[in-house]
């Protein structure tokens, strides 16, 4: 079932799909692949010839396909041919199967095919894209997307990442297209109109990173020091808008080259936008794959936040060209190493490249935050979990595998040193390249490199789901000051009814000892003696949030630490740490909310953008959580209050002093006062608006998706219309992103719906449709219900589009996650025992879990909220 029988915190059991490993009696050693697509009439012809490895005599072939028709097949051994006498394939298998008349021979062979096959529109396998250029012409796209099972949708293959091969791939394209894969081109001939181009051998490698593209791009490119050619590929016309991801990863690849002691082991490395695709991008070896808004910088369009996300993209992908490509996971069980380990190193990296960002006291609102919110569920997993069809490897591609899996590795550097856990690492990689490996061999390798029990500790963070909460407190005597420790689970819904105990790695600073002192926590509750600390200190634990757990301290505790908040003695992290935890801590009913809006007024003179940002992202929530009660325009009285003093004094313009981090805090700002019916900024987003539709003075680029979503939260059909246009006749991709991401805002419920009509019509790509969707859900209580309905109503269509991907979990999330009322749940737990979703039964039950959890909220909190807005006078 995808789920540890043995672990306690056991999810409800997913639905088990039957699924078996492909025999290991005969493997693929090379595959020689000529793949010729028809871009005109959406096809594939391919021939391919497998050398295999007949480890003993069988009379049965299986290998993957899927989508693929077989026109003849023959296997040469032993220079003699073998016709099979059947070749079946099994579409809920995903198998071809060739079966002899009599038994082959045990030795080396040649699997011979000729197969064809289509170019689809579901942004898996072999699949068709297509843009319109400059000057009004579609150009056309083949392009693939394997990871993780869709390799099997190109050519016949053994499509599990441990059956490493070698390619040696031949294209045949249109003339005037480009045409790549994972090597350079060795040899390239023009027959007619055809260009037939074949690319050196590949180094050995699981079929899910082999790529191909064909279409008509430009390019920019570079070397970088270890003088490694590095190409952008941009579409037609956009070469400039490649020159920022071709710096960042000049900087990168010899960053991580220097980092894992290894060169980067292929000879070239291209990084290419692709206008339809389903995730942010996509690690095939030295072939990148990049949704467009993650690679494409404009340097007039283009806002900060845009840019530290391609950096971060860049980054992320390139820290694969070792970690999961060079050495690979053995099965998808492991496969929160590698994108654990990716999401970790890439602000490793982003850092080194721009140190004046701050990114990894941003981590701590991105990536950190997101694994404590989903892993607080009954219904989460661990980050470890044992799969088997592919529907279920599609589930783990989710928050717990990225955020959680960085998040520990995160911790474990910080209890290493940084030196001892590079030097473990180099070492795994270079005993496991062009290999397979499972966590234990990782674990094992720092172990030896540290000389600390990494595989005992760590065993406990990713076997089983969750994480703890410390409840702590302080004893004050003449002996001195003893910290009381006691760890339990920390649930979403308050029920800490699980008995399990992590090793967690504690660390504490105190007032009159700011050094951290380290304790190992090793069972259910200790004390420990804070060295140099004094009677009536505040006590910070988990300094700087490095360890993944949440923080409940006694009453004396947090009001001892209020003035270290306001007088900002204690760093950034702990501040937005401490609101963090406390806000958590309130949802889940082991506080009270109205504690939490107390301590916000700690806040008066915070000004540093991630605290900020985190304290309106809670802020919006309650209000989304009251959006249909008398106290939601309180909320939004209370983030005016404390958001327009400081708009104030960052003003509207950029700033010469500026840094990164204020681009980013201005536009938060317009939006969070925007989103809170603030007049005056309502009126200087409209003034704005008008003068950037004259072509008078563009609205810049850092705050221009909050003036969209100020000028649409008016509600005026004459606005929609006139933004609308802006999304058809802008050609970049981050402008049309900007627009369709805040049509469906305000409270008019005919706009929203010609949004939701709009968001499946032809203008909109089936990648972006989702995040329309969402924004006529996160409207408010009404544009829940009517996004709902149009969801269910349409149901078939989305099915049709996104079964299987990952698409399909973030829509039925964006559209059923947010509701506060069990009659809700009631229905969309009915709909979908009817209604089949999947590779997103997690993102149901989890959904339905969210509900569970905010209604519980609503009525607990409730009526202390109101007294609260009431006592302070709002």
């Amino acid at each position: 079932s995808g789920i540890n029988a043995e672990c306690p915190l056991r999810p409800g059991p997913t639905v088990a799909k039957p699924f078996e490993h492909l025999p290991s009696n005969v493997v693929p050693v090379n595959y020689v692949l000529r793949l010729h697509p028809d871009l005109e009439q959406n096809t594939f012809k391919g021939q391919e010839s497998i050398e295999v490895n007949v480890k003993e005599s069988v009379n049965v072939i299986k290998m993957n396909s899927a989508e693929i028709e077989v026109q003849s097949a023959k296997v040469v051994i032993n220079n003699a041919e073998v016709v099979p006498s059947n070749i079946a394939t099994d579409a809920n298998t995903e198998t071809l199967t060739l079966t002899f008349g009599q038994s082959l021979p045990e030795g080396k062979g040649n699997v011979v095919l000729e197969f064809t096959g289509i170019l689809n529109d579901k942004l898996r396998g072999f699949y068709r894209s297509a843009y319109t250029d400059n000057s009004g012409e579609k150009r056309r796209i083949a392009v693939t997307q394997f990871e993780s099972t869709d390799a099997r949708r190109a050519f016949p293959c053994w499509d599990e990442p441990a059956y490493k091969a070698t390619f040696d791939v031949t294209l045949v394209a249109p003339a005037k297209c480009v045409a790549l894969s994972n090597m350079p081109v060795v040899k390239e001939e023009i027959q007619d109109d055809l260009r037939i181009s074949t690319y050196d051998r590949t180094p050995i490698m699981s079929t899910y990173l082999v790529a191909f593209v064909v279409g008509e791009f430009d390019y920019v490119e570079g070397r970088d020091e270890n003088n490694v050619l590095i190409r952008v590929y941009t579409p037609l016309g956009k070469k400039e808008q490649g020159d920022f991801a071709l710096d960042v990863a000049i900087k990168t690849l010899p960053f991580y080259a220097k980092y894992f002691e290894i060169k980067f082991p292929l000879p070239k490395l291209d990084l290419i936008a692709i206008p339809d695709f389903a995730a942010g991008a996509m690690e095939n070896w030295g072939l990148v794959t990049y949704r467009e808004t993650a690679l494409l910088v404009d340097p007039l369009n283009t806002s900060s936040n845009t840019k530290q996300w391609v950096a971060l993209v860049v980054g992320h992908e390139l820290a694969h060209m070792w970690f999961g490509n060079l050495v690979t996971m053995q099965w998808w069980t492991h496969l929160w190493l590698n994108e654990g380990f990716a999401s970790w190193i890439e602000y490793l990296c982003v850092d080194h490249c721009f140190p004046d960002w701050k990114i990894w006291l941003q981590y701590i609102n991105m990536d950190f935050k997101r694994a404590l919110q989903l892993d607080a569920l009954d219904t989460s997993h661990p980050i470890e979990v044992p799969v088997g069809h592919p529907e279920e490897v599609d589930e783990i591609f989710d928050a717990i595998s990225y955020c959680k899996g960085n998040s520990v590795i995160r911790m474990l550097h910080n209890w290493l040193g940084a030196e001892p856990f590079r030097k473990g690492l180099a070492h795994y990689l270079n005993k496991h390249q062009y290999k397979n490996a499972v966590t234990e061999q990782l674990w094992a390798s720092l172990e030896e490199l540290s000389g600390k029990p990494v595989n005992k500790v760590m065993s406990t963070w990713t076997s089983k789901m969750g994480y703890p909460m410390l409840t702590v407190s302080i004893t004050e005597n003449a002996n001195g000051v003893r910290l009381n420790v006691k760890q339990q689970k920390f649930s979403a819904t308050g029920d800490s009814g699980s008995s399990f105990e992590w090793m967690v790695p504690v660390t504490v600073i105190t007032q009159s000892n700011s050094t951290p002192q380290k304790f190992l926590l090793d069972k259910k509750e200790d004390s420990f003696v804070l060295e140099g600390c004094k009677a009536g200190d505040w006590v910070k634990i988990n300094p700087e949030q490095i360890g993944l757990f949440r923080v409940q301290y006694d009453e004396e505790l947090l009001k001892r630490i209020l003035p270290a908040i306001k007088n900002q003695t204690i760093s950034a992290a702990d501040r937005l740490g401490i609101q963090e935890d406390l806000f958590a801590l309130a949802k889940a009913g082991y506080s009270n909310t109205a504690n939490l809006l107390t301590l916000m007024g700690a806040y008066v003179n915070e000004r540093e953008y991630v605290v900020l940002s985190s304290i309106n992202g809670n802020l919006a929530e309650l209000s989304s959580l009251f959006s249909h009660l008398p106290c939601s325009s309180q909320f939004k009285a209370m983030r005016r209050r404390i958001f327009s003093r400081i708009l104030g004094e960052v003003g509207w313009e950029k700033r010469e002093s500026d840094k990164h981090t204020d681009s980013l805090l201005r536009n938060m700002l317009i939006g969070a006062l925007g989103k809170s019916e603030d007049k005056e900024v309502a009126e200087k987003c409209s003034e704005l608006f008008e003068q950037h539709l004259k072509g008078d003075k563009p609205i810049p680029a850092d705050i221009r998706s909050s003036v969209y979503l100020t000028v649409r939260q008016s509600g005026s059909e004459e606005d929609y219309a006139k933004l609308l246009s802006i999304f058809e006749k802008t050609d970049l991709h981050e402008e049309r992103d900007r627009v369709q991401r805040v049509l469906g805002n305000g409270p008019n419920a005919d706009l929203r719906s010609k949004t939701l009509d709009f968001s499946m019509g032809d203008k909109v790509r089936s990648n972006d449709t989702p995040f329309v969707i969402s924004s006529c859900a996160a409207s408010g209580a009404d544009g829940r219900v009517q996004t709902w309905s149009f969801v269910k109503k349409n149901y078939s269509t989305f099915l049709d589009r996104y079964a299987g991907g990952f698409m399909f979990q973030r829509l039925i999330q964006v559209t059923c996650a947010d509701f506060t009322d069990m009659e809700k749940h009631k229905e969309i737990e009915e709909f979908f025992n009817q209604n089949k979703a999947p590779s997103a039964e997690r993102a149901v039950k989890q959904s339905l879990e969210s509900i569970r959890v905010r209604s519980a909220w609503l009525e607990r909190d409730g009526e202390s909220v109101a007294e609260w807005f009431n006592k302070n006078g709002f």
